[in-house]
């Protein structure tokens, strides 16, 4: 596959880039600013652009088979996360027959496991700290744009579980849905390297279109 990894340089889109050359796909990774090409994986091809601007998608996105946003909204600008969304549907639209998107969003929009009355991760301190509460508001507005959204681009919304790190590729994990994945002892985690493993199964063998699924321990 030819395959489109904003915010390549970052934890997440690192561990996509690599996972996805290993698996012999061509990757064109691409970060806002050209100065952080060295910190690029050598295999891929380097670009520069900004997944917040619609013509930059466009470009990149010509003649790809997927398109992956691995961008994390910097401090204070939190806001950008839906509109970002709402750029790369805009720049995909052109090419939304032949490539699709997958985002890499957050768990604070799963439900809690174990109750009834459909409360959400975000609303829920054991899951999503105070602390984390913004970020997660923002990746809850991310998710929401693109279920609004009156697009015609195949998206897929991969939600991690809690505790999203890096760590160990085991190849071990399981996947959900709407709801939370929690361990035996409650614990809700899942490695990068693993979740990059489960989205580059989603992008070879697809499964969840316009649709949201998760992936946790």
């Amino acid at each position: 596959m030819r395959i489109t990894v904003f915010g390549a340089a970052g934890n997440a889109g690192s561990r996509v880039v690599a996972e996805a050359l290993t698996r012999g796909h061509e990757v064109t990774a691409v970060v806002r600013d050209a100065t952080r090409f060295a910190a690029l994986h050598p295999g891929a091809t380097h670009r520069a652009g900004d997944a917040g601007n619609p013509d930059h998608v466009a470009e990149s996105s010509a003649g790809q088979d997927l398109v992956v946003n691995a961008t994390r909204p910097a401090p204070g600008r939190e806001r950008d996360h839906p509109a970002v969304t709402r750029s790369l549907l805009a720049g995909l639209a052109a090419h939304a027959a032949a490539t699709r998107l997958i985002v890499i969003g957050g768990a604070g929009s799963l439900t809690v496991p174990g109750r009834t009355d459909g409360r959400l991760a975000i609303d829920d301190q054991r899951y999503v700290p105070a602390a984390w509460r913004h970020i997660a508001e923002a990746s809850n507005a991310q998710y929401a744009a693109l279920r609004s959204a009156d697009t015609a681009v195949d998206w897929t919304y991969l939600s991690p579980s809690a505790h999203f790190e890096p760590g160990a590729r085991t190849g071990e994990f399981r996947l959900g849905k709407d709801e939370l994945l929690v361990d035996g002892e409650g614990n809700s985690a899942i490695s990068m390297e693993d979740f990059a493993i489960a989205l580059l199964d989603e992008a070879e063998a697809p499964r969840h279109h316009r649709a949201r699924f998760t992936v946790g321990y």
